[in-house]
């Protein structure tokens, strides 16, 4: 996000736009599903579709994947994080080994609402300083007309960005695993109505933490004509504005973004696995405790590799795209159903925004392996 804003200003916050809309469409979606009928994704898409198995499995690979692949980019820019606030005096790796001993840590504890605790706390904190540095970079009028003209993709930075926005937003695992948080709160198809509230809240709040990012970026850095490279970039750039607690503040937004996103990408394939196998959530399991920590040690060959933790982030954010595809396909095909959902079934109105959302996910894949081939050529 804040590259984008960086090097485009607003003008790719149509793309956040849509990205976080659809959002909301599949969320409401698959916790409708979730409500109506009991069941679990991978559960109900291993029951209940064509080559059910092979299905599931191909969504788990590709969920697992693209988390995995993202992990290692995220730990090495909250590591780098917090290097760039001690000024460099103690290692990213060891940060990264730092981070992920607290990580598993946290995971021990091993009850769903004490990780709902944490993540609210991490999204708060980030939501807060983010939204607070708006208004320390709001850049004047001329500036802002400028920044808004929309700005269509066509070079490969550009189109490889557009991937990574969608990749960050519309994420798979956010659809993928909402039963079972609709099964941990005992919904049923009587709380249809709060669970879409839920869903379209969620989508908003997506939206305004992403955008401010975006916008943040554009004030500080777009407006002046510089780019971000680093971490520090776009804090230094409100050190002028607002002095060295803006900075301060700023990085702990940064850092409760990136652990925000490590904390439940280290528990993805653990319950995704128990989804498939019994449909519900385990996390006291031998199992969970394992695979979390095989992630945890996965999460650190990136970090222990080195590299701009900037551009590591943006290319693996776009391995998140491979699979939207699928999980829009699974959803569409299961609240039309009629044996499984009912009178729940899916109407006019769901099944054009899942169809939309469809075409939307095969362009965004498209766009991301275009993107992806064009750095590796």
């Amino acid at each position: 996000m804040a590259k984008a804003g960086a090097d485009y200003g607003l003008g790719l916050l149509w793309v956040l736009a849509l990205s976080c809309l659809f959002s909301g469409v599949l969320m409401e979606a698959y916790g409708r599903m979730a409500a109506v009928t009991g069941e679990t994704s991978l559960r109900a898409i291993r029951d209940h579709l064509p080559c059910g198995k092979v299905f599931a499995w191909l969504v788990f690979a590709g969920v697992v994947m693209g988390q995995y692949t993202c992990l290692g980019g995220i730990l090495t820019l909250s590591s780098g994080a917090i290097s760039e606030m001690v000024g460099g005096k103690v290692p990213p790796f060891a940060i990264a080994v730092g981070i992920s001993l607290a990580m598993y840590a946290l995971l021990m504890i091993g009850r769903y609402s004490a990780f709902e605790t944490i993540l609210a706390f991490f999204v708060g904190i980030m939501t807060l300083t983010f939204l607070a540095s708006v208004f320390v970079t709001m850049p004047d009028a001329p500036t802002l007309a400028k920044a808004t003209t929309p700005i269509l993709p066509k070079d490969g930075k550009s189109l490889l960005m557009l991937a990574a926005f969608v990749g960050t937003t519309m994420a798979a695992p956010t659809f993928v695993t909402r039963p079972l948080i609709i099964r941990e709160k005992r919904l049923t198809a009587d709380d249809i109505g709060k669970q879409r509230i839920d869903s379209w809240f969620s989508a908003f709040v997506m939206f305004v933490i992403s955008g401010s990012i975006v916008f943040v970026a554009t004030g500080a850095l777009w407006a002046h004509g510089k780019s971000i490279d680093k971490i520090l970039d776009m804090a230094g750039t409100l050190e002028p504005l607002a002095g060295k607690a803006a900075v301060v503040i700023f990085m702990f937004g940064v850092l409760a973004a990136g652990l925000s996103s490590i904390f439940p990408i280290l528990m993805v394939a653990p319950i995704l696995l128990s989804d498939y196998k019994s449909g519900k959530m385990e996390t006291n399991t031998p199992l969970f405790r394992v695979i979390c920590l095989v992630a945890c040690m996965w999460a650190l060959v990136v970090p222990a590799l080195g590299g701009n933790p900037v551009a590591v982030t943006i290319a693996a954010q776009i391995s998140n795209v491979f699979v939207l595809p699928l999980t829009v396909l699974a959803i569409l095909l299961l609240l039309n159903r009629k044996d499984l959902m009912g009178a729940h079934r899916a109407g006019a109105f769901a099944n054009a925004g899942l169809g939309l959302a469809l075409v939307f996910s095969l362009a965004i894949a498209y766009t991301g392996g275009k993107a992806l081939l064009g750095l590796v050529l």
